[in-house]
This record gives C-alpha cells, sequence and structure tokens, in this order.
C-alpha cells in the first residue's frame, strides 16, 4: 500500500530557465472551478478539475511541448492550448511549478493553474469539442471526481487507477496538495487504493499469462 505520494524532483522557474539544451520542456494547464454541487444530492462535488483523454489513450493536462528556441512558456503553452481547447491564455501570474524528469529523454515539466468559474470551465469545455485537435490529438475533456464513495474505491480511487502520460498524475496530486483542493491524508489513501486495485488486477491477470 502506499504510504506516501509520489515525489518529482522540483526546481525553479529560474533554474529551469538555465538548463542547457539537453533539456527538453514541456507546459502544461490545470484549470479547475469550485464547484458547490452533490452527486446523487449527498456527496459534495467540491472542485471540478479538467484533463484529457490524448491519443494514445493517457490522460494528461492541456498542454504539450514548447519549442524554447522560437517560444517563451507561455507563448509556447498558450500556442498549443489553442489547438485543444480553442480559447483561453494563461501568464506567468498562472505558473505553479516546474519539475525534472530524467529518463531516456530529459524534460522539465511545467505546470500551470488557473481556478475560473463553473460557467467559465463549462464554456472551455463546449469551446474545445471544436478546436483543431478534438478527435484527433485529443479525444474529449474529463472532470476529475474528487470525492470517494463508501466503498473506497468509487471516485478518485478509481481515477487514479487509469493511465497517465508523463508526469500527469504526479502533477495532478501535487497540485491538489499545493492548492489546498483535497488534504494530503485523502489523497494518500485514494492513491493507496488505486495501487492496490492495480496490484490485485495484475494477479488476475498473471494465471492465465502463465
Amino acid at each position: 500500500m502506499a504510504t506516501a505520494l509520489p515525489e518529482l524532483k522540483q526546481i525553479s522557474r529560474v533554474e529551469a530557465m538555465r538548463l542547457g539544451p539537453g533539456w527538453s520542456h514541456s507546459c502544461h494547464a490545470m484549470l479547475y472551478a469550485a464547484n458547490p454541487g452533490q452527486l446523487f444530492g449527498r456527496i459534495p462535488m467540491r472542485f471540478s478539475v479538467l484533463m484529457q483523454m490524448r491519443f494514445d489513450g493517457l490522460l494528461g493536462f492541456p498542454g504539450g511541448f514548447v519549442d524554447r528556441r522560437f517560444w517563451s512558456l507561455e507563448d509556447g503553452l498558450n500556442r498549443v492550448l489553442g489547438l485543444g481547447l480553442g480559447c483561453l491564455r494563461l501568464t506567468e501570474a498562472d505558473y505553479l511549478s516546474s519539475h525534472l524528469t530524467e529518463g531516456p529523454q530529459r524534460v522539465v515539466a511545467h505546470l500551470y493553474a488557473r481556478q475560473l468559474t463553473l460557467e467559465q470551465l463549462h464554456a472551455v469545455e463546449i469551446s474545445a469539442v471544436h478546436s483543431r485537435d478534438h478527435g484527433l490529438e485529443v479525444l474529449g475533456l474529463v472532470r476529475v471526481p474528487l470525492y470517494t464513495q463508501k466503498d473506497r474505491m468509487g471516485g478518485f480511487p478509481n481515477f487514479l487507477s487509469n493511465a497517465f502520460i508523463g508526469t500527469a498524475k504526479c502533477q495532478l496530486l501535487f497540485a491538489l496538495k499545493v492548492l489546498n483542493m483535497m488534504p494530503e491524508e485523502k489523497l494518500v489513501e485514494a492513491l493507496a487504493a488505486a495501487t492496490e486495485k492495480q496490484k490485485k488486477a495484475l494477479e488476475k491477470l498473471l494465471p492465465a499469462s502463465s
């Protein structure tokens, strides 16, 4: 069972900008809104957070890679958002964090976050359907269920058991924590339940594959 949230190596924006040409920069945006609604009239929704289903079947935040030779982080991000969402421009004021990921490809993952009204969030969802990349690189926006049902799996734990691109899951957990959208203990509980579900699913598959 998971006992702590996964941690990425966090660096400052200034440090990230000093990295050499061997590093790639990805910029993504977490758009969210306070949601006073209740599921089934009894489960508080609390917040609505947007993520998207990608062309490869993985979940991630809207955004993508930015070529630093031609674009600032924000200009590059807004260019990609225009292709996938069709509206909205973020600024440096929306910057949240930068994390290093080292592996076959050295990437600095920059995350931006902006709180909207629920009406504005809905307008983004409508605009996304008419964007250039809808149905191609972007298969649709989804709202993250930030609640856990009585069975301790329904809602957020089940959502976390999906497949995410790169650092998207870690960024989601990080943002929910630092923006005080969900208590850390609830995040840890949901992640532990999701991890256990994935483990049991794998164990069921092993006899059939042996």
